[in-house]
């Protein structure tokens, strides 16, 4: 009798994971049953303790820009939820400018250098939009002219996943065969059953530390005042008390611990007020209840739940992303050459939150180009009118012309 274990594992598709966090995203590939993670990425101290408490594979601990490509193992999937804070609203909005923005291109230059059939992206809403619309248009245009078909969607958890939290953020899915392209969409919405309560105990009794009072909060009278609902989740706002009128849990970041004014409040069945423990962020992000959170401090506990994602919208791409890769084998190569001194880039966008993008071709001088657009009647936005495009929010499909890196 062979090995089924062995077996199984043989036909997965492996995977390389960069900026791994705690491996939210590795988790959600895993529970389809069809992939599994063979590297894994990850530089903060603290996510490497939590990683490697969950995960049996071999966990690369150094900076990605000391990653040499030849170093990491050849797998159908590379993915990663690239640094954020560098074009979240949290952070400083610099994009590129900022050192962890940069850090796409060292994920890039891995991509380039493995060739993976399959590359999955994660990042903030704010992304699409920041600096005009500039900085998404450079990792859109990074990613097809190295030969990649994307398509990108924002979805938020709470209607994706079925989990009780507002959180939008955007994916990208890329191929390498255009008919997997083709054949992937991006999951649909389903109905929000869970509430709070399936993530939250309002009967808990937990540490003190918890509990916000008169003692410890000089601005408790106001909390006291607005907090009075046990179906439902507050922040505390610097100066006010803000209810979450959805009836599920607000956007976690990365710095609610730090006692800031993004820690989500509840008012307990006891009748007392105390922020979420790090196991109900974990649970709002729709980690499993076995997942284990180590004996580190709870700051650095909020930090991972907050940079994370939800896990179950990821396994929903994952288990689509599967499905098209299956239909359409990697041995099925594209025809078109990535050489030219153009490239000819289609672009769809729905509304600036979804949409899909490739080369359509290579030209070697501006002459051939300039009559393939003739002969096809093909609409062209320079990029000034592109990022006008962006700012009114339109939907359209229409052609960039790009150098050839």
């Amino acid at each position: 009798m062979t090995n089924s274990v062995s077996d199984s594992a043989s036909n997965k598709k492996t995977i390389a994971a960069f900026f791994a966090g705690v491996g939210g995203i590795e988790l959600g590939f895993e529970q389809t049953g069809e992939f599994r993670v063979v590297y894994a990425n990850e530089f903060d101290k603290n996510a490497q303790i939590t990683y490697e408490l969950n995960h049996d594979v071999v966990l690369d601990k150094r900076d990605i820009k000391e990653v040499k490509e030849n170093e990491v193992p050849v797998t159908n999937v590379v993915m990663g939820g690239f640094p954020c804070q560098a074009f979240s609203i949290a952070g400083y909005r610099k994009g590129f400018e900022d050192d962890r923005g940069d850090l796409f291109f060292d994920l890039l230059r891995i991509i380039n250098a493995n060739s993976p059939e399959v590359i999955f992206l994660e990042n903030v809403k704010n992304m699409v939009g920041h600096d005009h619309g500039n900085t998404f248009k450079v990792i859109r245009e990074a990613l097809v002219m190295n030969g990649y078909f994307i398509k990108w969607k924002v979805l938020n958890g709470k209607d994706y996943g079925n989990v009780p939290q507002n959180r939008e953020r955007i994916y990208i899915v890329g191929f390498r065969n255009k008919k997997a392209f083709e054949e992937f969409e991006f999951p649909g919405k389903i109905d929000l059953e869970q509430t709070i309560h399936d993530i939250i105990d309002f009967e808990l009794q937990v540490d003190e530390r918890y509990y916000y009072t008169k003692e410890k909060q000089t601005f408790y009278p106001i909390l006291e005042k607005e907090i009075n609902s046990h179906d439902t989740v507050y922040q505390w706002r610097r100066q006010y008390v803000r209810e979450n009128m959805s009836g599920v849990v607000p956007t976690l970041t990365a710095n609610m611990g730090t006692g800031g004014h993004n820690v989500p409040l509840i008012y307990t069945n006891d009748k007392r007020i105390r922020k979420l423990t790090p196991r109900e962020t974990f649970n709002a992000q729709g980690y499993p209840k076995d997942f284990k959170l180590p004996d580190i401090s709870n700051g650095q506990l909020y930090k991972q739940a907050g940079n994370s994602v939800v896990v179950p919208v990821i396994r929903r791409i994952a288990e689509n992303i599967h499905k098209a890769i299956e239909n359409n084998p990697v041995e099925e190569q594209n025809s078109l050459e990535l050489i030219g001194a153009y490239s000819l880039i289609f672009v769809d966008i729905q509304k600036k939150f979804e949409g899909s993008s490739y080369v359509e071709g290579y030209f070697d001088s501006y002459e051939e180009l300039k009559s393939y657009i003739d002969q096809y009647d093909i609409e062209l936005l320079s990029d000034e009118e592109y990022i006008n495009f962006i700012k009114k929010d339109r939907s359209g499909k229409f052609h960039m012309i790009e150098h050839t890196f």
